[in-house]
């Protein structure tokens, strides 16, 4: 065999696997980042009153060996205006701020095995609204896969932790242990559609805390989808002029990071 054909032959056996991906493929694979990525709702309604609403999620997962960070962002802010005749006869233009609300959390989980981790988390919270303006937590768990097939998954965290709240009612700042729990079911209704819920509980001697997040969502690509949420959120102990449960209904873009 000549020195020509021995240099062709293993070039041509391997050319198959190298044409098999493409460099975008490659990258893909090797990507540490995952998550859903950002969200955006707004709706504006003119006329008699004005007002303005407008949401946004950020979410950001990175995997470097056996640990997985993760970071959830959001915020929350509505306001509206309105006509107001005064005693004259005059008129003037009101404008209130209706919500302003900004949460941020993050967290390093430490794998053990498939679908079992340590995990640390810290979460903060801004409600100019709530009986509970400031917010802060940071706990410790274990998380494991509760049941998995390939169509659903439901995955828990739950450990001991430490919370900071500042009350607005009586201008307190208060500083106790918590237990913590984190559930995250994720369901595959169709190829394109996707059934999601978190329910977060923060539990402690004065006040316990509860946030449920359920989500539709439809993939109309790769990286584009629409979501219908609706959020619940529960504190046991409030203020008598508040409720103790606020509900958000939101309808966003999602850009999804592969």
């Amino acid at each position: 065999m000549s020195l020509r054909v021995s240099l062709l032959v293993p070039l041509l056996l391997a050319a198959p696997a190298a044409f098999a991906q493409d460099p975008a493929e490659l990258a893909a694979m090797t990507s540490p980042w995952s998550g859903s990525g950002g969200e955006l709702g707004f709706a504006s309604a003119r006329g008699n009153s004005t007002t303005e609403s407008a949401n946004g999620r950020l979410r950001l997962r990175y995997t470097d060996d056996d640990w997985v960070h993760s970071m959830d962002l959001f915020g929350l802010r509505s306001r509206s205006e309105s006509i107001q005749t005064n005693d004259d006869g005059t008129e003037s233009k009101v404008s209130n701020t209706t919500a302003n609300r900004y949460t941020g959390s993050a967290g390093s989980a430490l794998q053990l095995g498939e679908h079992r981790q340590i995990t640390a988390t810290v979460r903060y919270e801004r409600d100019d609204f709530a009986t509970y303006d400031r917010q802060s937590s940071f706990g410790l768990g274990y998380g494991t896969r509760l049941w998995g097939n390939d169509r659903f998954s439901l995955d828990a965290q739950i450990g001991p932790g430490v919370r900071r709240t500042h009350s607005t009612e009586d201008d307190e700042t208060r500083t106790g242990l918590i237990g913590r729990g984190f559930f995250d079911i994720k369901y595959s209704l169709t190829p394109n559609t996707d059934l999601v819920n978190t329910l977060l509980v923060e539990s402690g001697s004065y006040n316990t805390f509860a946030q449920n997040d359920f989500g539709v969502s439809v993939s109309m690509n790769e990286h584009l989808a629409l979501k219908a949420a609706w959020q619940a959120r529960h504190n046991s102990d409030v203020a008598d002029d508040k409720q103790k449960t606020d509900t958000l209904t939101t309808m966003n873009v999602v850009y999804k990071f592969k």
